[in-house]
């Protein structure tokens, strides 16, 4: 089971805001999901061969990649967790001179 405290971290790092109402039911829904992964885990699958697929004829889907509704700068800069200069600001990743 997934305690409160386990959900708000996660809700956290996922950067998910919500009302009491749904913070009670998405808790319900993941620790239901967490529950089958428990349940899947009993399962013994050791005779079983590896499997890549579960289709019988599998085959790549392509759609055409045709350019959609995009946010506006300012909106989507108003859901970055920080920016500059108009950029989204992003902690290092590359240790080293700078």
């Amino acid at each position: 089971m997934m305690t409160e405290e386990e959900f708000l971290k996660l809700a956290k790092l996922c950067r998910i805001s919500c009302t009491p109402e749904e913070k009670t039911a998405l808790l319900k829904s993941l620790t239901q999901v967490l529950g089958y992964v428990a349940e899947l885990n009993t399962c013994d699958t050791g005779s079983l061969p590896t499997c890549n697929t579960v289709l019988e004829n599998p085959r790549t889907i392509v759609r055409d990649d045709t350019p959609g509704d995009v946010l506006s700068r300012d909106l989507f800069l108003a859901n970055a967790p920080a920016h500059t200069g108009g950029m989204v600001r992003v902690p290092p990743v590359l240790k080293g001179e700078q």
